[in-house]
C-alpha cells in the first residue's frame, strides 16, 4: 500500500475527481453492467425531470437515494438497468416559449404556425444536458445518460398512444368537461401553475340572493352568497352542508322569512326598510362597503332583527326545491333547482348555502354531477364563450362580457326582489399572466379516465406496495385514492404527445390510434414524427363511405402527467419491442421521488398500471420531504438563501452531501432546514475518523514492511479468524463488524437508508475509539512480530468489509481506500463496485459486543469521576471496583478486558463486586411523567408506598420486573419502566470525602480510591516523560512510521530522583514509545538531531528530550582490531559506512546474516564487519545490548 497523507491534508473533493477520472478510465459502469447482465434484473424506475432548469437540492436528494439502491441491489446480485429520463413537454416548455417570443394570445400561435412554435419548444428542451449530466455525475450517480429516454422521442410517444388505446377499449375513456382557470384574453384554458402566477387585490361585488323554497308553509327562502353574480344566471343547484344546524328566521321589520346557518345569522342586513319599499327590503337595502366576508353587524343585533322560528339540521334540507333565479335552464327543472350537500361548504364566510353553476366552478361542477343534476360527459351547456361573454343561452345577456355583465344581473335579481344584500368584497383574484385579463373558471371540453370505477382496485393495489415511511401510502396516499376523481388526460395545447383520437365530421365515427402502424395503414401517410404539425393534417377515408368524408384528429393534446405515467411501458417501447423483459418483471421493484409525488407521479403510475394490467406500477417506494433554505423558506434564486449544490461540493466532497442528505429528517418526508455547516459536521465527524483508522492501518503497514524488509500481506480470512480468537478485541471488532454487515443488509433490504448512518457513525468511533485505541501496541509491533500482523490484518479486514457494506453510501471515498487496500490483495477487483456485497460470515458473538459496551460504560464513569477530583489519566490511581450483579459480566471485566481497562484509566488494581448494596443504598422513585396520567388522584397514595420500598423490597422488584401497590382505589401493578431505582454511594467506614468517590449508570456502578500515594508517584512521572516525547514528535511533524532515537538528559542539579523514576519505569517508556530512552552522553557527534526542547517544572523534574535520526554506533576497539591498531584505517571504514543508506546496509547485514564485505575502500585492505561487534545500526541496539549484558 502507498503512503497516504495526514487528514488537515487530505482533499475529499480532489480525490473524488481523480475518482472519477479513474472511473471514466476504466469504464466503470459499463463494466459492471455487463458483468451483471446474466443476474436477475431488479426494475427501477427513473421518474423523468424538466431540463429546462438546472438540477436543485430535491433533484440530488432523490438522485442520491436512487443511486444508493441500485448500487446496493447491484452488489447484492443484480442487474439494474439506469437509464435516465427527461420530461421534454407541456406548460414549463411553452412558457419559455411564449415568454421568449412575446406570445401573449393563443391565436398568434396559430398565425405563428404550429411547426415553427413546436421547433422552437424542441430546440430548447435538451438545453440544459450537459449540465445535468457534468452536476449528476458529480454526485457520484451511475446512471446511462447515453441511452436515456424522451418523452418527445418517436417511441416513447408510441407507448403512449397504446396505452390510451387500451384504456380505450376498456371503456375507461370519455369526453366530458373539466372546470380550470380560463384567460379570456388569450382564450385558452391555463394550468393552475398558471393561475398562480399573477395575483392582484381587487374589489368585486358580494351579493346575497334569496331563493324561495317550494311548498314551504312559511313562504321562506334560501339566503346564498356569491362575489361571482355573472355565474347566477348558470345557477342549477343550491349546496349546504350536512353537519351544519340551520335555521328558519322572520326579519322583524319586514316580515321576510330566510333560512342560513344558524353560525352565520349576522351576516344578514338588519336595516330597517324604507317606508317606500316597492319590492321588500332586499330591494331597498343599503349597500354596506365591506372588506372581506364578514359583515359589519355583531351577532347581538342579528338576534334583535330576526325571530327564529325553527332549527334543522343540513342533512335535512338535501332535496328540496326552490324557485330559479332566471329560467334560462327550464329543461333542467326535473333534475336541477334543488338543495345537495357537500363538505367543501363552511361557515368562515357567506350564509351556509353555496350556489352551484356547474360550468364556473370546479366543486360546483362535481357536486352536481355527483347528486345527478347533471351527467357525465358532453350535455353540459356552458354559457360563456370563448370570448368570455354570455352565449344567445343567456338571452337577456347575450354579448355582454361576464365581468362587464355583473352590474346589470345584479340590477336583475335586485328587480325580482331577490337581492338580499349587496356590498364589496376586496381580495386576492388571479389574473393572465399574459393578457393581464381577470381569470374565470369555466367548463372546458376534455378527455378523462374513468378512475372512479377504479378506486377499489386502486386501494387494493396500494396494499400490495411498500413504502418508506409507511404513513405516507397509509393515510396521505391511500386518502387522495380514497377520493380519486376522473382524471382529465387532454390539454388544449401544442408541444405534447397528441391524443390519438380521428373523428368523422359528423361526430358519429371515432377510430383511436394504436400505434404508427396502423395511422400508416389507415392513412397511407409515411409517419417520422408523432408531434402536432406532422400528424394535424393526416385525414383517414371514413370506413363508411367516400361521402361521409374524412376522420380528422382532434386538436389535444396529452397532459404531461400521462405521459409520465405511461414511463415503464414507453421508455423501453412496450409493447413494440421488449415484451419479455417487462412481462417477467412488471411491477417495477423500486421508484423514488419526493412527497408531492403522492398527487403526482405515484398516482398517474398507479392509475395507469391499474387500468391496464390491474396491478401496482412498482413494489418499493421511497418517498423524501421538502429541502428548504436555512431559514426555513423555499430555497430561491432570488433571495439567494442557500448554497449552490456544486459549491458544497466544491468544498466538501460529494459523499459528505450525500450522508447528510441521507442521514437526516427529509429521508422520512419531512422536511430539512439545509445548512452548509451540516455538511461540513459529516467531514469532521464521519470521514475524517474513518480516515484516520485507515491511515493508521497504512503507516503501521509500512512501518512493519521496513522492519521486515518484505511487504504487508494480511493474513487470509480462515487464519486471521484463528489467531484473533486469542484476542478479545479482535473478537469483538470483527462480531462488530458482522453486527454492521447484518444491520446494513437489513435495513437497506427495508428500504430505511436514515438508519444506516447513525450505526455507522458508532461503529466507526468503536473502531477508532476502542480498537485501533487500545490496540496501538498490538498495532506498532510492540507485542511482537505475529501478534501485530493479526492485529494489523484484523483492521485491514474490518476496514475492508465497512468499506463494502459504505460503497453504496459513499462511492467515492471507498473507492480511495479500496484503491490503495487492494494492492495487498491477490485477486482484488478493479473496483469496489464491482464487489460483492459482504456476506454475514461467522457467529456474532452478542456477550461481547455487550461486554465491552459496558466496558466503555465503566471507563466513561471512571473519567467523569477523575474529572471531578482534578484527578488527570497521567496520575496513575490504586484501586477501582466495579459493582454489577452479572458475574458473567465481572468475569470478563476481571479476566480479559481487565488489562484495557487498567491502561486506559492509569489504575493499578481493579476488584469486582456481585453485591449491590456493598457500596449503594437503593432508592425507588416513581416515575411521574408515565404514572401521573395512568393513577390520577391516586398518584399521592401511591408514589408514598413506592418511596418507602426497603432495600429488599427494590431488589425483589428488580428481580420480578414488576410490583403490586394497594391503595384505597385499587390495585397497582407497576413495571420496570413506571419506577426508577436511584443508587446512592455509601462510603465505606474510615474514609473522608474526596478520598473515595463512585458514579453509576443503570445496573453499574464504579469506585475510585483518589487517595495519593507515594508508590505512584514515578509511574506517574513516567507517563508524563511519554506524554513529551509523543508531543515532540509531533511537533517535529513525525509520522508514526518514521524511525527516531529518544535522547534523555536530567537539568535538575539532584538527577537521582529523575534516574530512579527512569529506572523503575524504563520497561513502561520503551514500550510506550517504541525506543528505548537514550542517555543524551551516549549521543554519536555523526548524530543528526531533528527536535529538542527543554522541559520544567514536570512532575517537579526538569529535562531535556532530544529527537534524533537513528545513528550508527561504533565499537572503535573492535574496529580497530580489523586493522592491527591502524587508527587511519579504522576510521576510514567508519567514514565508508557513515556514507551509506542505512537501510541499504541493514538489509546488506541481512543479507549476510549479519556480516557484510568491505573490499571498496582505496587503499585499504578488505575486511568482514559484524553487525553487533563492530558496528551497531542505531545507538538504541547498543544501549539495549550493553543493559541485556548488565
Amino acid at each position: 500500500m502507498e503512503d497516504v497523507c495526514e487528514g488537515k491534508d487530505f482533499s475529499f473533493p480532489s480525490q473524488e475527481e481523480t475518482i472519477l477520472s479513474y472511473w471514466h478510465k476504466i469504464d466503470a459502469f459499463k463494466v459492471q453492467l455487463e458483468r451483471t447482465k446474466n443476474l436477475p434484473e431488479y426494475i427501477f424506475y427513473d421518474g423523468p425531470p424538466f431540463a429546462t432548469g438546472l438540477p436543485h437540492y430535491g433533484h440530488i436528494l432523490a438522485g442520491t437515494i436512487k443511486d444508493i439502491v441500485t448500487r446496493y441491489q447491484s452488489m447484492t446480485g443484480h442487474h439494474v438497468t439506469r437509464r435516465f429520463g427527461w420530461d421534454c413537454h407541456g406548460l414549463p416548455v411553452e412558457n419559455e416559449i411564449d415568454r421568449k417570443l412575446g406570445i401573449k394570445r393563443r391565436d398568434e400561435i396559430l398565425e405563428m404556425g404550429i411547426d415553427k412554435y413546436n421547433e422552437e419548444c424542441r430546440s430548447i428542451v435538451t438545453r440544459y444536458v450537459e449540465e445535468w449530466e457534468k452536476i449528476v455525475t458529480r454526485t457520484g450517480r451511475w446512471i446511462d445518460f447515453k441511452n436515456d429516454y424522451k418523452t418527445m422521442d418517436l417511441k416513447f410517444m408510441e407507448s403512449v398512444w397504446w396505452v390510451f388505446s387500451q384504456l380505450h377499449q376498456k371503456g375507461l375513456i370519455y369526453k366530458g368537461f373539466k372546470v380550470m382557470p380560463y384567460s379570456t384574453g388569450c382564450k385558452t384554458p391555463l394550468s393552475n401553475f398558471e393561475a398562480g402566477e399573477n395575483y392582484k387585490l381587487v374589489p368585486d361585488p358580494e351579493i346575497m340572493v334569496a331563493f324561495p323554497i317550494v311548498g314551504d308553509p312559511d313562504n321562506a327562502a334560501f339566503v346564498a352568497w356569491t362575489t361571482t353574480p355573472w355565474t347566477l344566471p348558470s345557477n342549477l343547484a343550491l349546496c349546504v352542508n350536512a353537519n351544519f344546524v340551520y335555521i328558519k328566521v322572520r326579519n322583524k321589520h319586514s316580515g321576510k322569512i330566510y333560512v342560513v346557518a344558524e353560525s352565520r345569522l349576522s351576516e344578514l342586513p338588519t336595516e330597517k326598510p324604507k317606508s317606500n319599499a316597492a319590492n321588500g327590503p332586499s330591494g331597498d337595502s343599503k349597500k354596506s362597503k365591506t372588506k372581506g366576508s364578514s359583515g359589519e353587524k355583531t351577532k347581538d343585533s342579528a338576534a334583535d332583527a330576526f325571530e327564529v322560528l325553527d332549527k334543522f339540521s343540513g342533512a335535512s334540507l338535501v332535496g328540496k326545491k326552490y324557485e330559479p333565479l332566471f329560467n334560462y335552464f327550464s329543461e333542467f327543472s326535473d333534475t336541477a333547482f334543488r338543495v345537495v350537500s357537500d363538505n367543501y361548504v363552511t361557515d368562515d364566510s357567506g350564509t351556509g348555502i353555496v350556489h352551484c353553476a356547474p360550468a364556473f366552478g370546479e366543486d360546483d361542477y362535481r357536486v352536481c354531477i355527483g347528486n345527478q343534476i347533471i351527467n357525465k360527459g358532453e350535455n353540459l351547456i356552458v354559457a360563456v364563450d370563448d370570448d368570455g361573454c354570455f352565449t344567445g343561452k343567456i338571452t337577456d345577456f347575450s354579448g355582454r362580457y361576464v365581468k362587464d355583465g355583473d352590474k346589470d344581473i345584479i340590477e336583475a335579481v335586485k328587480a325580482k326582489g331577490r337581492l338580499v344584500k349587496l356590498g364589496t368584497f376586496t381580495h386576492s383574484y388571479p389574473f393572465c399572466w399574459r393578457s393581464d385579463t381577470p381569470l374565470i373558471y369555466r367548463a372546458v371540453p376534455s378527455w378523462f379516465v374513468r378512475v372512479e370505477q377504479l378506486k377499489e382496485q386502486l386501494l387494493e393495489n396500494n396494499k400490495q406496495t411498500y413504502w418508506v415511511p409507511d404513513y405516507v401510502k397509509d393515510k396521505r396516499f391511500h386518502n387522495w385514492l380514497e377520493n380519486a376523481r376522473d382524471w382529465a388526460i387532454s390539454r388544449s395545447r401544442f408541444w405534447g404527445t397528441p391524443i390519438p383520437v380521428w373523428i368523422s365530421e359528423d361526430g358519429e365515427e371515432v377510430v383511436v390510434m394504436d400505434s404508427v402502424e396502423t395511422l400508416e395503414r389507415l392513412s397511407g401517410a409515411k409517419i417520422f414524427d408523432l408531434h402536432r404539425h406532422n400528424i394535424d393534417h393526416i385525414t383517414i377515408p371514413s370506413s363508411r363511405g367516400p361521402e361521409f368524408g374524412v376522420l380528422r384528429r382532434i386538436d389535444d393534446v396529452f397532459d404531461c402527467w400521462f405521459e409520465s405515467g405511461s414511463m415503464p411501458y414507453a421508455y423501453i417501447h412496450y409493447p413494440f419491442e421488449n415484451v419479455e423483459l417487462f412481462e417477467k418483471n412488471f411491477p417495477g421493484h423500486f421508484v423514488a421521488e419526493g412527497l408531492d409525488q403522492t398527487r403526482g407521479w405515484f398516482y398517474t403510475l398507479m392509475v395507469l398500471s391499474t387500468a391496464l394490467f390491474g396491478k401496482p406500477a412498482f413494489r418499493n417506494l421511497i418517498c423524501n420531504g421538502l429541502v428548504l433554505a436555512e431559514d426555513g423558506k423555499k430555497m430561491s434564486k432570488r433571495l439567494k438563501n442557500y448554497p449552490s449544490p456544486m459549491e458544497v461540493i466544491n468544498d466538501y466532497g460529494a459523499d459528505a452531501l450525500r450522508l447528510y442528505l441521507i442521514n437526516s429528517p427529509v429521508v422520512r418526508a419531512e422536511t430539512l432546514r439545509f445548512k452548509k455547516e451540516g455538511v461540513y459536521g459529516v467531514v469532521k465527524d464521519v470521514f475524517l475518523p474513518w480516515y484516520n483508522a485507515y491511515r493508521f492501518l497504512v503507516q503501521n503497514a509500512k512501518r512493519l514492511e521496513i522492519e521486515n524488509s518484505a511487504p504487508f500481506v494480511p493474513m487470509d480470512l480462515s487464519s486471521l479468524q484463528r489467531s484473533s480468537n486469542s484476542n478479545v478485541l479482535d473478537q469483538w471488532i470483527n462480531s462488530a463488524t458482522h453486527s454492521l454487515v447484518h444491520f446494513v443488509r437489513k435495513e437497506m433490504d427495508g428500504y430505511r437508508l436514515y438508519t444506516v448512518v447513525p450505526y455507522l457513525l458508532k461503529f466507526l468511533d468503536d473502531l477508532t475509539n476502542i480498537y485501533v485505541r487500545f490496540n496501538r501496541k498490538r498495532l506498532k509491533g510492540r507485542t511482537g512480530k505475529e501478534d501485530c500482523c493479526t492485529a494489523l490484518s484484523t483492521l485491514y479486514s474490518v476496514l475492508l468489509t465497512s468499506c463494502k457494506v459504505m460503497a453504496p453510501f459513499t462511492p467515492f471515498f471507498t473507492e480511495v481506500l479500496y484503491q490503495n487496500m487492494r494492492k495487498v490483495c491477490d485477486g482484488a477487483e478493479e473496483s469496489i463496485h464491482f464487489c460483492s456485497f459482504p456476506q454475514e460470515e461467522g457467529k456474532r458473538g452478542d456477550r461481547i459486543e455487550e461486554s465491552v459496551a459496558r466496558m466503555m460504560k465503566i471507563i466513561d464513569l471512571a473519567r467523569n469521576i477523575r474529572e471531578r477530583h482534578n484527578k488527570p489519566l497521567k496520575a496513575p490511581l490504586r484501586e477501582m471496583v466495579v459493582v454489577h450483579p452479572d458475574e458473567e459480566f465481572l468475569g470478563d471485566i476481571a479476566g480479559k478486558l481487565k488489562e484495557y481497562v487498567l491502561e486506559e484509566l492509569n489504575i493499578r488494581s481493579l476488584v469486582t463486586c456481585k453485591d449491590p448494596l456493598k457500596y449503594a443504598s437503593l432508592r425507588a422513585e416513581p416515575d411521574f411523567s408515565i404514572l401521573g396520567k395512568r393513577l390520577g388522584k391516586s398518584m399521592g397514595e401511591v408514589a408514598m408506598k413506592v418511596k418507602a420500598m426497603s432495600q429488599e423490597d427494590i431488589l425483589a422488584f428488580q428481580e420480578a420486573g414488576e410490583v403490586t401497590v394497594v391503595s384505597k382505589s385499587g390495585t397497582h401493578c407497576l413495571k420496570l419502566t413506571d419506577i426508577k431505582v436511584i443508587r446512592e454511594f455509601k462510603r465505606p467506614d474510615g474514609m473522608k470525602d474526596g478520598e473515595i468517590d463512585a458514579a453509576g449508570d443503570g445496573d453499574v456502578l464504579v469506585i475510585l480510591d483518589l487517595r495519593a500515594d507515594g508508590s505512584l508517584f514515578e509511574a506517574g512521572a513516567a507517563r508524563e516523560i511519554v506524554n513529551r516525547v509523543q508531543k515532540l514528535r509531533k511537533k517535529a511533524g513525525l509520522e508514526p512510521t518514521d524511525m527516531v532515537e529518544v535522547y534523555f538528559e536530567s537539568l535538575d542539579e539532584d538527577k537521582s530522583v529523575i534516574q530512579q523514576v527512569l529506572n523503575s519505569q524504563e520497561f513502561y517508556i520503551k514500550d510506550a514509545i517504541g525506543s528505548p530512552l537514550i542517555s543524551s552522553n551516549m549521543m554519536p557527534v555523526h548524530t543528526v538531531v531533528l527536535c529538542e526542547e527543554n522541559f520544567e517544572g514536570i512532575s517537579n523534574m526538569s529535562f531535556k528530550i532530544s529527537l534524533a535520526r537513528p545513528a550508527l554506533f561504533f565499537e572503535s576497539k573492535a574496529i580497530l582490531a580489523l586493522y592491527a591498531g591502524n587508527v587511519k584505517l579504522a576510521q576510514g571504514l567508519q567514514t565508508y559506512l557513515l556514507s551509506r543508506d542505512r537501510s541499504s546496509l541493514k538489509s546488506e547485514f541481512e543479507a549476510g546474516d549479519g556480516k557484510i564485505k568491505v573490499d571498496c575502500i582505496e587503499n585499504q585492505p578488505p575486511v568482514e564487519v559484524t553487525k553487533g561487534e563492530h558496528v551497531f545500526l542505531s545507538v538504541g541496539d547498543y544501549y539495549l545490548k550493553v543493559k541485556g549484558g548488565c
